[in-house]
């Protein structure tokens, strides 16, 4: 394999003679030359005597793989494919490369024969095996330390595949002329972009290929809420954070950070960018929730420490972007800090906030102490039939 990141550091003999006895073995066949292919944080493009990856300790991992044209095609990477797999000690996972749906396919790992005789040709296929790469296995420790099998495996599509690029369908087949009857015509020439797009047919995600994110509430007050409720329940998410938690991880809050770093991932390794917009909603709602704060003290301390590795990974352009974008950071983390400077909140997740606070201050060279466009009114809208008196 050919690295396209940094060369691997030496490894300890130590930790070398335990994952090579307990390791994991991803044994992948028939992937073409020059793909592009990952496990956890490190990619590589692979050379034609790549047959999969060995030494691989044991727990939650992140495959990805880019398909690439021919050089005489024009060698273009493809949209990224990725899955998580909990791999277990000594386990070997067989994939095959199907060429057609340019994809691994694993159904062979669960023919248990087809396995035994993988497992017996491991000494032959060990030369064209790559080592797990080690020196990332702090840092996607520190990316998943909260992200549980059961969480990845709940949130992950259905299909299996999480894909950089949606996989739409109309949301209408047209198989029926009476249906594309009834579609805007498409023979004259639009007046506008407006007209254009309306022509356009509805798409929609293909069923099971979405990741199943848990859903944030549009509406962030109970329902009979008076209009200062209302009011109240839109400067401080708490009710919509427990109808989150109450509806997606009510025997184990924690778990939502889990998901909080499943989105992430999607987005900094698998260029899902449905994966962005939903870790934006997630620390939204988590930051702006005051009374939550007080009542789930371990949500926020695991919180602070979630966002400490994760805010040291984003790519500094990437970074510029999401800063720049409307304040999104520094504004959501001076309420999540204001929140938290708060009299009735616990001491110890005070003390955390304030040194988090600082280290941003310092490495970031924020500051959350200036006076935002936020401090500006809420504007706030009422539901139908609701007045103010």
């Amino acid at each position: 394999m050919a690295s396209s990141s940094s060369s691997s550091v030496d490894m300890d003999p130590d930790v070398a003679r335990r994952l090579f006895e307990e390791g994991a073995t991803l044994v992948l066949l028939g992937v073409p030359q020059g793909t592009e292919f990952g496990i956890d944080c490190k990619s590589w493009q692979v050379g034609p005597r790549f047959r999969g990856v060995k030494m691989i300790p044991p727990g939650l991992h992140f495959i990805h793989y880019s398909s690439v044209n021919s050089p005489s095609c024009g060698g273009e990477i493809g949209p990224k494919t990725g899955l998580f797999l909990t791999l277990k000690p000594k386990e070997v996972v067989l994939g095959n490369w199907d060429p057609k749906e340019e994809d691994l396919d694993f159904s062979a790992s669960k023919n248990e024969e087809e396995v035994s005789r993988i497992r017996a040709t491991l000494r032959e296929l060990d030369p064209y095996l790559g080592p797990y790469p080690y020196e990332v296995m702090r840092k996607w420790v520190s990316l998943t330390d909260r992200l549980s099998e059961e969480v990845a495996n709940s949130l992950q599509p259905l299909s299996g595949r999480i894909c950089a690029f949606a996989d739409v369908v109309p949301e209408i087949d047209y198989r029926h002329t009476k249906d594309r009857a009834e579609q805007p015509r498409n023979d004259t020439a639009c007046q506008s972009m407006r007209e254009g797009l309306d022509r356009l047919p509805r798409m929609k995600q293909r069923e099971g290929t979405e990741v199943r994110f848990s859903k944030i509430p549009k509406k962030t007050y109970p329902d009979g809420a008076t209009p200062a409720q209302i009011t109240q329940c839109s400067m401080d998410l708490s009710y919509a954070l427990e109808t989150v938690l109450e509806k997606n991880h009510k025997q184990q809050p924690l778990n939502l950070l889990g998901e909080l770093q499943f989105a992430f991932v999607c987005f900094l390794i698998g260029n899902v960018y449905e994966g962005f917009e939903h870790w934006k909603s997630l620390l939204t709602l988590l930051c702006r929730s005051e009374e939550a704060m007080q009542k789930h003290k371990e949500l926020y301390l695991g919180l602070i420490a979630v966002l400490y590795h994760q805010l040291g990974e984003i790519p500094p352009d990437f970074f510029v972007d999401i800063v720049s974008q409307n304040n999104f950071l520094t504004s959501t983390l001076q309420d999540f800090f204001q929140f938290a400077s708060g009299p009735c909140v616990d001491g110890t997740l005070r003390k955390r906030a304030e040194k988090f606070k600082a280290h941003l201050t310092k490495k970031f060279r924020w500051d959350f102490d200036a006076d935002l466009d936020d401090c500006a009114p809420v504007v706030v809208e009422l539901p139908e039939g609701v007045t103010v008196d």
